[in-house]
Order: structure tokens, then C-alpha cells, then sequence
């Protein structure tokens, strides 16, 4: 067993561990690092090839966190050589009296670059796409497609290169607080003043040892791919952008989709739910509900796809009862520093979220305002055993 002192250790590799993990890095903390999976693996919520970077969202707060995480991105792409992030506009569609309007009005407010679609004017601009009666449309043209596992690799290989320590095949199996915290794996003892946890879907495992349960619910999503009936249809390098469509003769929840790319030929189109799942036992879970809807909405809306899918891969959600992220100290170990509950959409704010977390575990005045993020505005639903 090896037993190691740092100043911070951060629980979960994914994409807000690796960017908490490298911020504390560049301000010469001495970081430990832990995943319990050997890297890279696809058994949580940051693996895959693409997400889409938006600015168009229902709240102000997340437009503003954008404006500054489109220029992280930036910074890491110049930093590193390596293209993280691709720019193809979302196209947004949706009932023009529903979120379509909320949507609208946040990019409006926040002069953010859009182009409105008259319906008229919609199949000339978006060929092969089929706008539901009653539906709106408009694009956010800074909007594009971000390289995931890519990301990954850059910004962890980024974090080593300033002296940070990555340990895969570590599972937690205790945390003890305390002025010092220190962290039990399988095959190590770590000790740190300050601890942050970013650990998806097991978030609440890891919490448990510390006293603590928030209101987290982790779902599987299936992740679909579905073949174009004329290659090209609807391929990236014809300029098709991605897509979401925010409500559905067939869903309430979000449909969202990417242009074909990674896969040759095949387009990514998801539903934005999924059934509840154990992280430990994901693939038992074989709910198709999700499926369904996508195909009656693909045979409805997108004519130049097959109606099946060709792929189906897996991912998990953790999310909270309000869609929103939890940012904050734990709130009986201050040292302790919770990121999670990231609701299926926290992909992209990777370098922002990277950053407050660092803030929040060196005792700093956070960029932002976090109390949309905060755990007491769980206090109906949170258990804590202390």
C-alpha cells in the first residue's frame, strides 16, 4: 500500500475532474488524480467522440459562463496544438410559443450571434430537415461540435505536464474528513488538506462516506446513430449543423442530434432521458422507450435517415431535480469541494467548471455567482446523516 501527501486530491477523471484536476496544476498545487477505471474508459458520462458547445440555453447564467468557456477552449486548443472544437451552428427548433421564445430571448439579451429561420425560408437553408407544424426555428451560429475523448486526453496530458500525479484503477473505497482528508483506494492511502469530488455517476457513493446525500439521479442513455440514405445528406462537411429540438409531437423532453462525422455516414440523433440506472450494473438496463420516440420523430422530421438505429452506445446522466450542476462546499467539511449533477448537459462547461472548483477548494471568491449551483437549495431533499 502507498501512502502519499498532496496538497489537493480530485475523485474522478472525467471531463470536470481532468480541467479541476489541471487549473489546480497551473496554480502549483501538487495534485493527485484518481480514476477508478484505467484510462481511457467508456463506463461514465465524459467518454465518446463529440458534444455539442452552445450558447443558446434557457438561462442567462449558463450564456454568460459560455462567453468566457468559448475562449478556455480556445486558449487550450493554442496552448496544446490540437483541435478540440469545431464550429458548425444549432439549429434550433421548437414550438414558437414554448422554451423556442425563452431560448430565443436569452440569445437576443446576450447578443449573442442568431439567424432566424422564417418557416418559408427553412428547407433552402436546412435541406432534408422536416419543420413540425408550429415550430420555429433559428440558428446560434458560434455553436459547434467539441471533440470529447480528444479533450480528454489533452487536458490530462496537459495536468502531467505540470508535474500533476494521474492514478487509473483506483477505486475509493473511504474517505476520512479532517483538517487533513485522507483517501483510501484499493491499493493506496492519499492524504490532502483539500479534497474535490468529481466523480459523475458515483458521486453519492463517494459522499456516503462523508455523510452527505444529495438528490442525484443517474440515467442510461442511449446513445444512437442512424445511417443517411444518400451519403453526405447530412455530413459535416456540408455545412449541416447540429440540431435540437426542445419540444415534440413525440417527447417533452429534448431531442438533440450532431452531424454525421465521427462516424462515417451515420448521424448522431439522442433523447435527452432516459430510464433510471446503476451506475455498476448500466448495461442490465435495456429500456428502448427512448428508441421508439426517436424513430417516430426521425421518420417524421428527418426523411433522409433510416428509421433504425445502425449504432447504439451507452452514457449516464446524474441529475439533479432542477437540471442545474452542484458547485459548492460540502457543508459540514469546508475542505471538501462537490462538482456534480452535471443533468446530461455539463460537457462543455469543462474548462469553466475546471476553474470554479479550483477556486472553491483554495478558499477563493468564485468567478462566478454559484447560487444557482449551490446544495442548499436542496434542503427539502437532501439526507444528511450527520
Amino acid at each position: 500500500m502507498s501512502s502519499q501527501d498532496y496538497d489537493c486530491i480530485v475523485i474522478g477523471a472525467g471531463v470536470q475532474g481532468s480541467f479541476t484536476a489541471y487549473n489546480l496544476a497551473k496554480n502549483n498545487k501538487k495534485t493527485l488524480l484518481l480514476e477508478q477505471f484505467v484510462l481511457p474508459h467508456s463506463r461514465g458520462s465524459s467518454h465518446g467522440q463529440t458534444r455539442i458547445i452552445r450558447k443558446a440555453y434557457d438561462e442567462d447564467y449558463y450564456t454568460h459562463m459560455m462567453e468566457e468557456c468559448y475562449q478556455l477552449w480556445s486558449q487550450l486548443e493554442k496552448e496544446t496544438n490540437v483541435k478540440l472544437y469545431r464550429r458548425t451552428g444549432l439549429l434550433v427548433m421548437g414550438p414558437e410559443q414554448g422554451d423556442y421564445q425563452v431560448f430565443k430571448s436569452t440569445l437576443e439579451r446576450n447578443k449573442v450571434p442568431i439567424v432566424i429561420l422564417p418557416r418559408e425560408e427553412f428547407s433552402q437553408h436546412i435541406p432534408h430537415v422536416n419543420l413540425s407544424q408550429g415550430n420555429a426555428a433559428l440558428v446560434d451560429t458560434t455553436a459547434g461540435v467539441l471533440y470529447a475523448d480528444r479533450t480528454l486526453k489533452t487536458v490530462q496530458g496537459q495536468f502531467q505536464k505540470l508535474g500533476g500525479v494521474i492514478k487509473d484503477g483506483q477505486k475509493v473505497i473511504d474517505i476520512t474528513p479532517g483538517s487533513v482528508v485522507t483517501v483510501t483506494t484499493v491499493s493506496g492511502v492519499y492524504r490532502a488538506k483539500r479534497l474535490v469530488i468529481t466523480a459523475g455517476p458515483w458521486a453519492n457513493t463517494l459522499l456516503s462516506h462523508t455523510g452527505l446525500q444529495l438528490p442525484l439521479q443517474v440515467i442510461k442513455i442511449n446513445v444512437c446513430y442512424w445511417s443517411e440514405k444518400i451519403p453526405g445528406s447530412y455530413n459535416v462537411q456540408h455545412r449541416f449543423p447540429c440540431f435540437i429540438q426542445l419540444e415534440s409531437e413525440e417527447a417533452k423532453h429534448h431531442i438533440y442530434g450532431l452531424p454525421s462525422n465521427e462516424y462515417p455516414g451515420l448521424m448522431k440523433i439522442c433523447y435527452h432521458t432516459g430510464p433510471e440506472t446503476d451506475p455498476d450494473e448500466r448495461d442490465r438496463q435495456t429500456d428502448r422507450g427512448d428508441i421508439d420516440i426517436l424513430q417516430h420523430y426521425i421518420t417524421r422530421c428527418f426523411p433522409g435517415l433510416v428509421p433504425i438505429p445502425a449504432v447504439v452506445e451507452s452514457c449516464m446522466y446524474t441529475v439533479t431535480p432542477d437540471d442545474h450542476f452542484v458547485l459548492d462546499h460540502h457543508p459540514t467539511h469546508s475542505n471538501i469541494v462537490i462538482g456534480a449533477g452535471f443533468s446530461g448537459h455539463g460537457f462543455k462547461f469543462g474548462p469553466i467548471v475546471g476553474k470554479l472548483l479550483c477556486e472553491l477548494s483554495q478558499g477563493e471568491v468564485p468567478s462566478y455567482d454559484l447560487s444557482p449551483f449551490r446544495i442548499r437549495r436542496f434542503q427539502a431533499h437532501s439526507k444528511s446523516a450527520l
